[in-house]
């Protein structure tokens, strides 16, 4: 390489190359008695594929998983806290949301 040329530096380990290449994903496990997908942590690979064998053997060691989801970070929006107000408010005045706005019948037992 002649001298008048900037050289790029290198990442300074196989681990900081991952980093900077591999895009980051959230990791969702099913439990064994669970109906819901819970987030676990996150975890970078090159594709889908490689994160979800990843996950397997980082989030489920001891079988305790029955699902796994992996979703690309970049791929999720999200809300922010301070946004809370302007989410949630419009829903305090539709009382029929709520379960005491419907009347039960005196037949109906295990509700």
């Amino acid at each position: 390489m002649p001298e008048n040329e900037p050289f790029e530096k290198q990442p300074d380990s196989l681990e900081d190359r991952h980093a900077t290449d591999w895009p980051l994903w959230e990791i969702f496990i099913r439990s064994q008695n669970g109906l819901a997908h819970k987030h676990a942590g996150s975890l970078h690979a090159p594709d889908a594929e490689m994160a979800l064998k990843n996950a397997r053997d980082v989030y489920t060691r001891r079988n305790e998983g029955v699902s796994i989801w992996v979703v690309r970070s970049s791929d999720i929006t999200a809300s922010s806290p301070g946004e809370k107000e302007i989410l949630f408010e419009p829903a305090n005045n539709k009382v029929y949301r709520y379960p005491g706005f419907y009347p039960v019948p005196d037949e109906v037992k295990n509700l």
